[in-house]
């Protein structure tokens, strides 16, 4: 397992590259498709599921248009090193 997740770490890295060099020659689409191609290997390196990832949306969502400071709550995710 640890060797696998040093794989994706691996992939990870050179995804954040191949974006970087994307957006410096201006291809912006491309480069937000590279991003979503990078949450989906955080996700899963950090065990983090579509629902849970969603919730957390849905939260920050909740919270932004309800104009009131957002109250101290539960954190819906936990980071896991």
């Amino acid at each position: 397992m640890a060797n696998s997740d040093e794989q994706l770490l691996s992939v990870l890295a050179t995804l954040e590259e191949c974006r970087a060099a994307l957006r410096q020659s201006g291809k912006s689409d491309t480069a937000h498709l590279v991003s979503v191609a990078i949450l989906d290997l955080r996700m899963k390196l950090s065990h983090i599921s579509d629902a849970e990832l969603k919730a957390l949306c849905d939260e920050i969502l909740l919270s932004e248009s309800s104009g009131a400071p957002a109250q101290r709550r539960r954190p819906l995710l936990r980071l896991i090193k």
